[in-house]
């Protein structure tokens, strides 16, 4: 054994490490399932505007171009979120004495899936769906309607509309949650704050707002969605000509 001490440490440093390398784990293989865990982490914790390849990757403990290798872009992102939510989307066999109940089911349970992710409903804006699973509740979605009785043409119109309302619904709720974390916020009022400001309004500039401003706050954000959705199925656009 060498009598020098900075020798001998030299030597016990370097059989560490080579212990180290031999029982360190492997790193977990990169897999599109990962990043959309990842992703979903991101916008649960963050918010969707958090919402980076970048910020993905360093979730991964990987670089970016690690999950080029598996996506094509953010949107391929986006529609890999709104697929995993929509696995979990239970669509009923449709039934055209209750498609309408039916159908209020099925986009409640889209909108209670969206608040859990802040924003993340704006992934599925403007978007064109290719995930089999957004595909899936898509098809249940325009079944039901057609079980209903509206006619093809319509009933793709309506299911856009229905799904359009949706996702502006729960991004409109996801930013006054988010804003009302923060006190300088003032403008996100109570609604006994918005009808002390309706009815101190001028008499002679805002007399319907002035009369009926109990009726204009009135109800909560669940009846609003429902007479909303309502609307849309009770009045489908006529098939052209």
């Amino acid at each position: 054994m060498s009598a020098d001490p900075r020798q001998r440490r030299a030597a016990r440093h370097a059989q560490s490490a080579t212990e180290n390398t031999a029982v360190a784990p492997r790193k977990r293989p990169i897999t599109v399932e990962r990043i959309t865990d990842a992703a979903l982490e991101v916008v649960a914790t963050e918010g969707y505007d958090a919402l980076t390849i970048r910020r993905v990757a360093a979730v991964l403990g990987t670089g970016p171009s690690s999950l080029y290798a598996h996506i094509v872009n953010k949107d391929d992102i986006d529609d890999l979120l709104i697929g995993r939510l929509y696995a979990e989307v239970v669509l009923p066999e449709p039934d055209p004495a209750a498609w309408r109940r039916q159908l209020l089911a099925v986009y409640t349970q889209i909108r209670d899936l969206y608040l859990d992710y802040p924003g993340i409903s704006r992934a599925a804006l403007a978007a064109v769906p290719t995930n089999l699973e957004t595909l899936r509740v898509g098809e249940g979605i325009l079944a039901i309607l057609l079980a209903g009785g509206v006619e093809p043409k319509s009933a793709g119109w309506t299911r856009d509309a229905l799904s359009l309302y949706v996702s502006a619904f729960a991004l409109e709720q996801s930013m006054v949650r988010q804003r009302r974390r923060h006190q300088d916020q003032e403008w996100v009022l109570s609604p006994e704050e918005l009808l002390d400001r309706f009815t101190a309004l001028p008499a002679d500039q805002f007399p319907q707002t002035r009369r009926h401003a109990a009726d204009l706050i009135s109800g909560t954000a669940h009846d609003r969605f429902e007479f909303t959705l309502g609307l849309l199925m009770d009045h489908p656009r006529p098939e052209a000509g």
